[in-house]
């Protein structure tokens, strides 16, 4: 009797402004990919206008089994896995649906409003919404609107919150 291969998410690191690129091809590959997005305001010379940019520079995520790095690596642009501690990063199915979730929100955008309130550094918890009992610090702080640094997929993620969501470690 075969044993099913269990698949995990990875991140690889991909050349500068690919992701998009890599993202298509190996959804054609028949690969699980996926290239977090936010939505941007953008200011050209004549107009502004709002453009998806991926999350993390650099990366997109796939969900593969071990019988599938190979077709991963030989995608063009595709440079390599994240490792950590030798070995390509495993990354918590949580930790990509904590994500996932956080970008389906209506209001979900990383930018800063306002600079007064918490203070920078200070160590809060998120009481509300998709990063409920996470534990981060304050990048720059503010009366309505903070910057909080997270530890998650071994990268510092910056998330901006409602004041009021936040309560101070």
């Amino acid at each position: 009797m075969e044993k099913k291969l269990e698949k995990k998410w990875f991140a690889i690191y991909t050349k500068p402004r690919w992701e998009k690129k890599i993202d298509t091809v190996l959804v054609r590959k028949g690969i699980e990919s996926w290239c977090p997005l936010q939505k941007v305001e953008r200011q050209w010379s004549d107009r502004k206008k709002i453009v998806e940019e991926p999350l993390f520079k650099s990366y997109v995520f796939v969900r593969i089994d071990e019988t599938e790095k190979s077709k991963v690596l030989m995608t063009d642009g595709a440079l390599n896995f994240v490792y950590y501690l030798g070995k390509p990063a495993v990354i918590k199915d949580e930790e990509v649906n904590s994500i996932k979730s956080y970008l389906a929100e209506k209001e979900a955008r990383i930018s800063i409003i306002s600079d007064e309130g918490f203070n920078n550094g200070d160590l809060i918890k998120v009481n509300y919404g998709v990063f409920m009992d996470k534990e981060g610090t304050v990048i720059r702080g503010g009366k309505k609107k903070v910057y909080v640094q997270l530890q998650s997929l071994g990268q510092v993620m910056i998330v901006e919150f409602p004041a009021n969501f936040l309560t101070p470690k």
